[in-house]
C-alpha cells in the first residue's frame, strides 16, 4: 500500500501534519512528491516561470497554486503497478486509509470523489487564485490504480506537454473509466458540509499553518492534529 501525499515548501507545516495524521491512524509512511527531487530525476520538465509568489505553468498559461499541481499524475509511473493513493498536501487523516484501500475497484483507473461544486472565492490559501472549472477538486484525493490500461494512455509526454485542465479533469479516461468515492474521503473545509464520520479532511482554501490566516470552522481539525 503505497500514499503519495504533494509536496511544497510553503506548505511544509501542513505536510508534516498529513504525514503525522497518516501515520498515526494507518501506520503508513508516505512519499512526498517534491518538485525539484522529480526534476532532476528527469520526471518532470513542463516549461514554467515565476511570477508573483508561485510557479506559472507555460503550457498552461496559468499561475500554479501548488507545486504539486502536475507531480500527482506521476504516480503510475512511480508506483508502477498495483493501487496507490495521492492526496495534496493540507489534508488531516481522520480514518484508516486501509478502509479506503478496500474500496478499490479494479474495474476503474482511477476512484475520486466526484464533487459538484463552485467555489464560493476567487483566491485560496496564501491569496493563490482559484480556479473554476468543472470536475473541480476530483484530482485532489486520487486512488490510482496503476495495473488499469487505460492509464497507459497517460504518458510522461502528456504529463509534460498537455495543459493542466486536461490531465486535472481526466481527460485521458473515458468517463466509465472513474470510478466513485464516498464523500468522506475527501471532505472539502468551508466549501462543504461536515459528512457523518468524515475520514480526510482536505483543507481546501487554506489553514492555520499559512501566515495571516483568520480563524475558521473547523481550524482545531488541524490545530489538535499539528500538536
Amino acid at each position: 500500500m503505497r500514499v503519495y501525499i504533494g509536496y511544497d515548501k510553503r506548505e511544509h507545516e501542513a505536510a508534516r501534519v498529513a504525514r503525522k495524521t497518516l501515520m498515526e491512524t494507518s501506520n503508513v509512511e508516505p512519499e512526498f512528491l517534491e518538485r525539484d527531487a522529480l526534476i532532476a530525476r528527469g520526471l518532470l520538465h513542463r516549461p514554467t516561470d515565476y511570477r508573483g509568489s508561485g510557479t506559472y505553468d507555460l503550457i498552461s498559461n496559468a499561475a500554479c497554486s501548488t507545486d504539486f499541481s502536475i507531480s500527482r499524475f506521476l504516480v503510475p509511473i512511480l508506483c508502477q503497478s498495483g493501487f496507490a493513493l495521492f492526496t495534496d498536501c493540507d489534508v488531516v487523516f481522520l480514518r484508516d486509509v486501509r478502509k479506503l484501500f478496500d474500496l478499490a475497484d479494479p474495474q476503474y483507473a482511477v476512484q475520486v470523489v466526484k464533487h459538484n461544486y463552485v467555489p464560493t472565492s476567487d483566491t485560496k490559501m496564501d491569496n493563490q487564485p482559484q480556479a473554476k472549472y468543472s470536475r473541480k477538486g476530483w484530482s485532489s484525493v486520487i486512488l490510482w490504480n496503476c495495473d488499469h490500461p487505460a492509464n497507459q494512455r497517460l504518458s510522461l509526454h502528456d504529463i509534460n506537454s498537455r495543459p493542466g485542465l486536461y490531465l486535472h479533469q481526466f481527460k485521458w479516461l473515458h468517463d466509465n473509466e472513474i470510478g466513485d468515492l464516498p464523500s468522506r474521503w475527501n471532505w472539502l473545509i468551508g466549501e462543504q458540509p461536515k459528512p457523518q464520520s468524515p475520514a480526510i479532511a482536505h483543507m481546501t482554501l487554506g489553514g492555520p499553518w499559512l501566515e495571516g490566516w483568520e480563524p475558521h470552522e473547523h481550524d482545531e481539525i488541524w490545530l489538535n492534529a499539528a500538536k
